[in-house]
């Protein structure tokens, strides 16, 4: 586009600057020669008012081209300078008289000022001409440029035609054949007014009256200029008859192109309302397409397709209803209560008379008593479905007052339009999820840093044992916890949990179940007392859909005693020496009841570690895992790994139920937390 631009100013330029030199030519020659009594004289002074013509066109062609998308300030523009033409040619006669007696024109003031008076004519003329040839190449699909440029050549013709009458002033036929042919081709030339098409009812009526105006004015100043007495006319013929003869050809051609304009006009206002409103919808089009990009706010994008839909469909009421949750809800009207529409949206989406596929029309004459009652003023309703991909989401409802049907284009335009609606609107709603997504996504990246507060960032430490952990959330955050604490010198307490369900819910329940543990672990010592005293505590914080398991066990660092309670939690693994032994002592999980069965049912039972023993706490996120098959991971797997690792560091035996565990479940996602606590007892007895 800038390279055009460039091209354009370019030619424009180099133009202006050639104008500038030839007029200067033109302008010395007048006044050195201001009769051309020769036809060597005549010819150059010719030749130069040509050029002049010429290369003013070029200045000027260039900057009218852009404003080819006003057409009616082109044809005003032209009307304002016929208009000037007119009222110099009117008053002529009595302020330039003198110019014209016997004489006067070698005087050089009256030269001098006949001359600048030539190049306002030339100017002006200019302008209307390329103004007509702009007109002329608006909106037309085929490039008509032959036509235009023969008619061009012939007025070159024509104008040069007028020294044949310095050769023999009755050798008058060439002028007057190529002038009739002139005439001809600006005939042909002027029925090229497609762009009338494309004006709103309003414009077209203004363009009615200024071509009538206009048509008159070009008759009027090519009359003034037929009469041999009138001053301008013996000014410029004096000065250049093909000047004259351009002159008046374009005088003519505005009487035919504007009378042209008037009819063409005139035949097209019966169907300008017609395209005015078809122009109205593909500009709603346009402006819901805009929508679509630029508007997230559902509430804003409903709004602005019903007061469109009025728009589009020269209807007088209009409301959307959309389906959430195999219900339809009313989001917004438009010149109606919400009451009204919400009444008769009941109706209508019920009756039978409704065939809800494509868009339908409901008119008052033909409707059921009880609908009647409903639409009250209205005439006529017609209901567009909001499909996206075959699925309706909704209805575009519009509704008239006047007595006139919705015919097929209407219809056709209310489904078009309702169907960019639907985009729109599923457009909205899927921005709308987006921003509720990064909104949770922010929350849970408040909640996952929260976790990892809340596990322990190192394991502890300590010559008699070791110990190895490990937490893979099945989401971003998860319900598994687990945890250390050291009681006194010689004793540490451990946990792991395991929150029913997932996600922030769960990691909640987890974050109120450390503080809980944290504290009563300083101050009950025996395993069950605690969880029985846990269980008590969270009654009031878990719903009858959430509970917790849990394995809470206290170490003797000095002993090597573990005891240990289990709330419904995975059983215990102990590996020992070349045996593995599950350990599932009774107990059901925290939360599920609350009364005494609760503690009958828990039971504390100690282990006695010996040198290279392997304690596992684990969740069911482990054995449970599952492939492709759908098959678990199974006890029996993990077992077989802490059992043929036995010997290696506790991390090693980590990394290695890692490896397995990802390779058989590569091809199913996780479903649930993993969690892991390993430990080995390194103190000899």
């Amino acid at each position: 586009m800038s390279y055009k631009n460039n091209i354009r100013n370019t030619t424009r330029a180099k133009g202006l600057e050639n104008a500038i030199i030839v007029s200067i030519l033109l302008f010395l020659f007048n006044l050195v020669f201001p009769e051309h009594d020769s036809l060597l004289l005549s010819l150059i002074n010719e030749v130069l008012v040509f050029l002049v013509l010429f290369f003013v066109f070029s200045y000027v062609q260039p900057f009218l081209s852009t404003k080819i998308d006003s057409p009616l300030t082109l044809v005003l523009n032209a009307g304002i300078l016929a208009a000037l033409i007119f009222a110099i040619i009117s008053i002529s006669n009595s302020l330039f008289g003198s110019f014209t007696e016997e004489g006067a024109r070698l005087n050089i003031f009256n030269s001098l000022f006949s001359i600048i008076l030539i190049f306002v004519f030339i100017a002006t003329l200019i302008y209307i001409f390329a103004s007509f040839r702009e007109l002329f190449f608006l909106r037309q699909k085929k490039d008509p440029r032959i036509y235009f440029n023969t008619m061009q050549v012939f007025f070159a013709f024509t104008f040069f035609s007028n020294l044949l009458f310095k050769i023999d002033k009755n050798f008058d036929y060439p002028y007057e054949a190529f002038y009739v042919v002139s005439i001809v081709l600006i005939s042909l030339n002027s029925l090229r007014v497609s762009w009338i098409a494309f004006l709103v009812k309003k414009q077209k009526l203004y363009l009615l009256i200024i071509s009538t105006i206009l048509s008159l004015l070009f008759a009027f100043n090519f009359g003034l200029l037929l009469s041999e007495t009138n001053t301008i006319r013996q000014i410029i013929v004096s000065f250049s008859p093909g000047l004259y003869t351009i002159f008046s050809l374009t005088m003519i051609y505005g009487v035919i192109y504007f009378g042209v304009i008037f009819f063409t006009t005139l035949f097209h206002l019966p169907t300008a309302e017609a395209f005015d409103r078809k122009a109205e919808e593909a500009s709603s089009l346009m402006d819901l397409t805009k929508l679509i990009t630029q508007v997230f706010d559902f509430k804003e994008l409903a709004d602005s397709i019903t007061s469109t839909t009025n728009k589009v469909c020269n209807s007088h009421s209009s409301w959307l209803v959309t389906k959430k949750e195999n219900e339809y809800q009313l989001n917004s009207v438009n010149n109606i209560s919400y009451v009204e529409a919400d009444n008769l949206t009941k109706i209508l989406l019920d009756t039978e008379e409704v065939e809800l596929q494509r868009v339908q029309t409901i008119y008052f004459d033909s409707v059921s008593v009880e609908l009647k009652n409903e639409m009250k003023e209205f005439k006529s309703i017609a209901i567009a479905p909001l499909k996206v991909h075959g699925n309706i989401n909704g209805f575009l409802i519009t509704a008239r007052y006047k007595d006139v049907n919705f015919d097929e284009d209407e219809k056709k335009s209310l489904q078009a339009f309702a169907d960019y609606a639907a985009v729109a609107l599923e457009n909205a709603k899927l921005i709308a999820e987006s921003i509720e997504k990064e909104r949770l996504e922010k929350e849970l990246d408040v909640a996952r840093d929260i976790q990892k507060k809340i596990l322990p960032d190192h394991v502890p430490y300590a010559k008699e044992f070791q110990v190895a952990a490990l937490f893979v959330p099945a989401f971003e955050v998860g319900g598994d916890y687990y945890d250390f604490f050291q009681l006194d010198d010689n004793k540490i307490g451990f946990i792991v949990a395991d929150v029913s369900g997932k996600g922030i819910s769960a990691s909640f329940i987890m974050a109120e179940v450390k503080g809980i543990f944290e504290s009563l672990s300083k101050l009950i010592s025996n395993p069950r007392e605690l969880l029985i005293k846990v269980n008590d505590i969270l009654k009031n914080s878990l719903d009858k859909k959430s509970f917790v398991t849990v394995i809470y066990g206290i170490l003797n660092k000095e002993t090597g005693i573990l005891n240990f309670a289990r709330a419904g939690h995975t059983p215990v693994l102990l590996c020992s020496g070349n045996e593995l032994e599950r350990i599932q002592p009774p107990g059901i999980g925290i939360g599920l009841d609350y009364s005494i069965g609760f503690a009958n049912t828990l039971k504390e039972m100690q282990i006695v570690l010996k040198n290279d023993d392997i304690v596992a706490f684990y969740s069911d996120g482990i054995p449970e895992a599952k492939n492709a098959q759908n098959e678990d991971f199974g006890y029996e797997r993990f077992e077989n790994i802490i059992l043929q690792n036995k010997d290696k560091s506790l991390d090693e035996i980590t990394s290695v139920l890692m490896h397995d565990l990802t390779l058989f479940s590569k091809d199913h996602s996780q479903h649930d937390d993993i969690t892991l606590v390993l430990i080995k007892w390194t103190k000899k007895n």
